[in-house]
């Protein structure tokens, strides 16, 4: 192959563990307002403050006036499983949510707060998450194992009157149903009429069925593996405990109307599409499983590090369209190209959730993205650095979250959008200005600065 995956990654990891020694991590906080004498502090803090303070106690929509909460994110996780790393823990998920703080703020000029829990149990996380609620206007639920990660999320979104995302569900799925969007429309299949295996089920492509059902793909459509084999009403090991793998018992009834009960090789069978979120690779997929899918297939293979197949070895094998988790290759399917956008679009519009319709709307801007960028079998999705992107998926996402009656401000495509733009701008400015004053003595060359 021509990928080796552990001289590279050896040398990502010696480079990685210098810079983060050598910064300390990737985010810092810095104030927004000017402080030069004793009267800015009079206003920011002692006595000012107790006016905005007795203001928001009248009304507590008003933190949002006077407030960094309409710009801020809390990203939770309880280290469970976390990247391919698997139950690794709080503190050593905390680089892992720093850069994810560092993606909301880049990429959409959103604050966020990695919070790493140092407990398991879904209760308390629920508990915990509730009572931090009133600092923070939206919350992200991160690398959180299943099935708690579906109870967790479930319960917040009844609770909390803030957006609750699981980026692992929602933010996967966003990004799944606009890459396959565009990859329908290259080889010229309808959503109605194809046929799709979806490789493992954990809550990537749990969250993929859910959202591609209410695009209008028919459960019909639908065959699903976990490591057991196909889902089918005959599972007894599912159906033995439906409360706690009451999404895995779904696909069971409502997916593989043939009866499929073999492996992954029958699911794959005659299929047009695999989405793969299974485990990491190389082997989990075999070529000739790829060879035995209808023609002109497309195959997302989207662990992390390792696809369940190399995309060289799946396009020898006859699959038109290949999709990866991965960077390093074309046509990356990432939820980093959907969650900066979503959240800006509903933090700028005050939501009170983020729905599926607010998902979709997002998905289909960013298909949009793509195909106005031109479509070919290697480049069905926009890269996540193209930052005007993810300013039109916050314009998508916030005007859908006022169609579908979540919204406390109202704002039209275009108002979001440049405002979208502003905010992400001027994190781009200010991150030159830090890194020119800084990079001198950290021995890296400042970034060049960015234009719209």
């Amino acid at each position: 192959m021509p990928h080796d995956p552990k001289a590279a990654g050896a040398s990502a990891a010696d480079e990685a563990l210098r810079l983060h020694a050598l910064y300390r991590g990737k985010i810092q906080v810095l104030p927004k307002c000017p402080v030069s004498d004793l009267n800015d502090l009079a206003i920011w803090y002692t006595p000012g403050v107790a006016a905005p303070s007795a203001a928001i106690a009248a009304d507590h929509a008003r933190s949002f006036d006077y407030t960094n909460r309409g710009n801020t994110v809390a990203i939770v996780t309880d280290g469970t499983r976390v990247l391919g790393l698997g139950d690794i823990g709080p503190e050593a998920a905390l680089p892992v949510m720093e850069g994810k703080a560092l993606l909301f703020r880049h990429f959409g000029g959103v604050d966020a707060v990695p919070i790493c829990l140092a407990t398991k149990d879904p209760a308390e996380i629920v508990r915990i998450v509730e009572a931090l609620a009133p600092s923070f206007g939206a919350v992200n639920l991160e690398d959180i194992a299943q099935p708690k990660c579906f109870r967790i999320l479930d319960a917040l979104r009844q609770r909390l009157p803030i957006p609750v995302w699981h980026d692992d569900q929602q933010g996967t799925a966003t990004v799944v149903l606009a890459g396959l969007i565009n990859a329908l429309t290259i080889v010229g299949k309808a959503k109605e009429k194809v046929r799709i295996a979806l490789i493992g089920t954990g809550a990537a492509n749990v969250a993929v069925y859910r959202l591609l059902r209410a695009y209008g793909f028919p459960a019909a459509s639908f065959v699903a593996c976990d490591s057991r084999g196909i889902l089918h009403k005959g599972r007894g090991d599912v159906a033995g405990d439906r409360t706690a793998f009451a999404e895995k018992w779904l696909l069971c009834t409502e997916t593989n109307v043939e009866g499929k009960a073999d492996s992954i090789a029958a699911a794959l069978s005659g299929a047009d599409v695999c989405i793969a979120f299974a485990r990491s690779g190389p082997n989990v997929i075999q070529p000739e499983w790829i060879g035995g899918m209808a023609k002109d297939a497309i195959v997302f293979a989207c662990a992390n590090p390792v696809p369940e197949i190399w995309p060289e070895a799946a396009r020898a094998a006859g699959a038109r369209i290949v999709a990866s988790g991965r960077s390093d290759f074309p046509n990356q399917v990432n939820n980093s190209l959907a969650f900066p956008g979503v959240f800006r679009g509903v933090l700028d519009v005050r939501a009170r959730a983020i729905t599926d319709a607010v998902a979709i709307a997002a998905a289909e801007e960013l298909a949009k993205c793509g195909a106005e960028q031109g479509l070919r079998e290697d480049h069905i999705l926009p890269r996540m650095t193209d930052w005007q992107i993810h300013a039109r998926v916050a314009a998508a996402a916030g005007v859908a979250a006022q169609r579908d009656g979540l919204a406390r401000v109202t704002k039209d495509f275009s108002a979001l959008y440049t405002g979208a733009c502003a905010a992400i701008e001027a994190t781009h400015r200010a991150e030159q200005a830090l890194l020119s004053a800084e990079a001198p003595a950290a021995g890296r060359q400042a970034a060049p600065a960015r234009r719209a």
